[in-house]
C-alpha cells in the first residue's frame, strides 16, 4: 500500500496514458482518410495539428465527435500534469 501512496502520479499518468495511442490512431484516421496503421508512425503533423485546433471537416459528424473526446482526453492530460508539476 506504501508504494500505491509513494508513485500515485505514476500509476495516474500510466493509466491515462494507456489509451492515448488508440484514441490518437483513430483520430488520425479520420483526419488523414485512412485505415492504414502506416499512419501512427508517419511523422506528419501539420494536417492533424489543424484538426485538432481548428474544424476541417465540419460536415462530417464522426470527425466532430473524435475531435472533441481527444481534446477533453488532452486536456485532462494537461491537468493532470500541471497539477503534478505544482505540487
Amino acid at each position: 500500500m506504501e508504494w500505491i501512496t509513494n508513485n500515485i502520479w505514476l500509476i495516474l499518468f500510466f493509466a491515462w496514458g494507456m489509451p492515448l495511442g488508440i484514441y490518437r490512431s483513430r483520430f488520425r484516421k479520420i483526419v488523414y482518410k485512412t485505415d492504414s496503421w502506416i499512419i501512427n508512425i508517419k511523422p506528419v503533423f501539420r494536417l492533424e495539428l489543424k484538426a485538432l485546433f481548428g474544424n476541417i471537416d465540419p460536415d462530417n459528424e464522426n470527425y466532430t465527435k473524435m475531435r472533441n473526446f481527444y481534446r477533453f482526453y488532452i486536456a485532462v492530460y494537461t491537468v493532470l500534469f500541471a497539477v503534478y508539476q505544482f505540487s
